[in-house]
């Protein structure tokens, strides 16, 4: 192969390969050196550079120039004035002189190692590129074509590389066969030995978000945020909304017209379906939005253990368990609180219990047990366990002296019921539900009703007596409690 010849297979390689042309020459270089060293010796101080006028590789060797030939010790670094000269008018003692030497004449095995170096390194140059191109596209939806499958997991062709989709982020029930087209999120993009690895995934909640980035220009444009989203491929999802502009309605842009953007979503999906829900910093008013399609008659929140706790109407307990539970284990996950259910019938049979065993304490009415059954205390041994500062958040009890005392009062009713046990009713509940485990005493609970659509710009003071109004005016309603207020 002439020099001529040679610029042009590297221009080639460059521009097919799209790999920069000082990387394919330097791999040449590093060839040529490898090459020289077998025919010159591993003790020969050797260099390799390309010229660009004559389009060839320049081999030279560096020698030490000393006075006379007796004091050379090694030839093939050192070198005596007088033959120095010859070579260089300028050559003195001391001084290192590079000499060029001829082409190599490269036998078959030097020339195998040098076309090795030179792939390697080009090999290695595209998974750089490779590399670089997609770590950019890392959390963005990417498309390619289904080739096979390898140890489960389904191989796709992106064009200059490969992609995994692994089994368990497949969608449930769908399948690709050779040849389709298959959309997915880049979940991950590996640099390894082998080049770059990508994991692409159809079942991460983030595939979802970055569809609506894909239909809906609001979300791309940062106008609408989707601040949560969880979901249960294949069957269902909930996302929560956000807009950046109060004239931009978050839900109706993720809808769309006639549902559109939406619809195309769930088709993309599989037929997943989506609830799109306005994101709410007050807890109560979000989980009301996160439960839908059921309605929540009542939430009670409880702090201290991150619980929600949602009273409904009697019909609508299947509706908001959902199918297996799926309906309020996607709004705990949206919420990062533990939702339970109750309906309203065992809310009051709870009620009922719960207000007679406090009435075991001496000196409490019916307004001081209602007070503590809302600050979510469900019995008297969780009183007779509770520290001050927490009992002393409950209304009627704020000083220091009272909640001791009534912590003291609730251990001597513990001892009487532990003699004398309540008789309790049987259990009436939904047999697909587990029971409720006894929450542990937390801050003051926020009672809602339905027909209120947020708490606001009220005092707590205000909001204790409201919420304690309401539970009296409840429990003398369903004839549960005699009142005792006088």
């Amino acid at each position: 192969m002439n020099f001529s010849e040679l610029s042009r297979v590297i221009d080639a390689v460059s521009k097919e390969r799209g790999i920069d042309r000082s990387i394919i020459i330097e791999a040449l270089e590093q060839a040529m050196l490898m090459a020289a060293k077998k025919k010159f010796g591993p003790t020969a101080e050797l260099e390799a550079h390309w010229n660009n006028e004559s389009g060839e590789v320049e081999i030279f060797q560096f020698k030490k120039i000393f006075k006379t030939e007796d004091e050379i010790g090694d030839e093939d670094s050192e070198i005596c004035l007088e033959d120095a000269l010859k070579l260089d008018e300028e050559a003195a003692v001391g001084e290192e002189l590079g000499i060029q030497l001829d082409a190599v004449e490269f036998g078959r095995i030097d020339a195998q190692t040098a076309k090795q170096i030179i792939f390697q390194k080009v090999r290695d140059a595209e998974r750089d590129i490779i590399y670089k191109e997609y770590i950019g596209r890392k959390g963005q939806i990417i498309s390619g074509i289904a080739r096979r499958v390898e140890r489960g997991n389904l191989v796709i062709d992106l064009g200059r590389t490969e992609a995994f989709l692994p089994r368990n982020a497949v969608i449930p029930g769908e399948t690709f066969r050779p040849g389709d087209r298959v959309q997915a999120f880049l979940q991950d993009v590996a640099d390894s030995s082998r080049g770059p690895q990508l994991i692409m995934s159809r079942t991460s909640p983030e595939f979802l978000k970055a569809l609506f980035e894909v239909e809906v220009p609001e979300v791309a444009e940062d106008i609408v945020e989707i601040r949560l989203c969880v979901r249960e491929p294949g069957e269902r999802a909930k996302i929560a909304v956000f807009s950046n502009d109060r004239d931009v309605d978050p839900v109706g842009a993720c809808v769309g017209m006639k549902g559109i953007r939406v619809q195309n979503v769930v088709q993309e999906l599989r037929g997943e379906k989506i609830d799109i829900i306005p994101w709410n910093e007050d807890i109560t008013v979000f989980v009301r939005s996160a439960m839908a399609p059921a309605e929540i008659s009542m939430v009670r929140v409880i702090p201290a253990t991150q619980t929600l706790e949602l009273v409904v109407e009697d019909d609508q307990l299947s509706l908001a368990i959902g199918r297996k539970g799926q309906n309020v284990r996607l709004a705990s996950q949206l919420t990062s609180w533990k939702v339970d259910i109750l309906s309203k019938t065992k809310l009051a049979k709870r009620t009922k219990e719960v207000l007679a065993e406090l009435m075991y304490i001496d000196g409490l009415n019916d307004t001081l047990a209602q007070s503590i059954y809302g600050c979510g205390f469900l019995s008297v041994a969780q009183i007779a366990e509770c520290d001050t500062e927490t009992l002393s958040r409950i209304p009627g009890f704020a000083d220091t002296e009272s909640a001791d005392s009534l912590r003291e009062r609730a251990k001597v009713a513990l001892k009487k019921l532990e003699e004398n046990p309540l008789p309790k009713e049987p259990e009436d509940e939904d047999p697909r539900r587990p029971k409720a485990k006894g929450e542990k005493p937390g801050a003051q609970l926020t009672m809602e009703d339905s027909s209120d659509s947020q708490l606001s710009g009220n005092t707590a003071k205000s909001n204790a007596a409201a919420r304690l109004k309401e539970a009296l005016a409840k429990a003398k309603s369903s004839d549960s409690v005699k009142d005792n207020n006088g």
